[in-house]
């Protein structure tokens, strides 16, 4: 299934438009995570840990938005458009979200 941010497919013709399609993954970051990035605010660097959790966020939401275009019929989802957000819980630590959307076509 071809994946793109781009409103068309350059050289192909699209021919049937499903609409929207989305995907959502909401991770947890625990605790010691929290902790050991805040530190690295603190001095300087990237967290890897955050990093990591970020990018099987992005992974399981476009999963999740291609299996919906795969149901409709679609190969292709354009105009896709990734979001991030972190949800605060308390000193518990936090949770990160990205949500995946785009719109489900068929092209030839």
């Amino acid at each position: 299934m071809l994946i793109v941010t781009t409103p068309s497919i350059e050289g192909k013709k699209i021919v049937q438009y499903f609409g929207l399609v989305s995907g959502e993954a909401i991770l947890g970051a625990n605790i010691f995570k929290d902790f050991f990035a805040g530190i690295r605010d603190i001095v300087g660097g990237r967290s890897a840990a955050y990093e990591k959790e970020l990018r099987l966020a992005k992974e399981i939401a476009i999963a999740e938005m291609k299996e919906q275009a795969e149901a409709l019929g679609g190969n292709a989802v354009i105009g896709v458009d990734l979001d991030y957000e972190t949800i605060s819980v308390g000193q518990a630590g936090g949770m990160l979200m990205v949500s995946a959307s785009g719109t489900a076509v068929v092209y030839e």
